[in-house]
This record gives structure tokens, sequence and C-alpha cells, in this order.
């Protein structure tokens, strides 16, 4: 994440912003120490982020998912009886 420091970030400030709002957040800082984080509305932030089911609907899962292989396996290492 880039880091500005308070004067660039006024005279930058409108390029600043666009990148911000396409999703490059971006921290001001003063006398290099951190301030503040500069983000778009609506973008999640650290605790937001959902990543449980971000692929839902992506791919599918064969019925027999559980059995796949049975025979190699079975091959190796023997059949239990």
């Amino acid at each position: 994440m880039k880091t500005v420091n308070i004067h660039q970030a006024k005279t930058q400030l409108s390029k600043l912003i666009a990148k911000a709002s396409k999703g490059d957040a971006f921290i001001i800082a003063k006398a290099g120490r951190p301030m503040v984080k500069v983000s778009a509305i609506g973008a999640p932030a650290g605790d937001e982020i959902q990543r449980l089911g971000f692929m839902a609907g992506q791919f599918t899962v064969p019925k027999d998912f559980d059995r796949m292989g049975e025979r190699e396996v079975e091959r190796m290492f023997g059949a239990e009886e």
C-alpha cells in the first residue's frame, strides 16, 4: 500500500482520489508516521473481507468424490475384507 506525506497528498489529491476510488487505497503520513488510510467507500476493510464461499457456483463436486480413486488405493494398499 502506497504511503504519501501530507504535502504530496495536498498537491496530488485528485490523482490519489481517482486511484483510491478504483481500489488502490493509500496512507497519508505526517513526519513519516501513518495518520490515515484512504480507501473507496464500499471497499471492504480488513475484518469485513469475506472469504468463505467466494467461489460459489464456479465449479461442482462430483457425487462420487469420496470414492474417486478407490480402485487405485485398494490396489496400492490392499482391500480390507
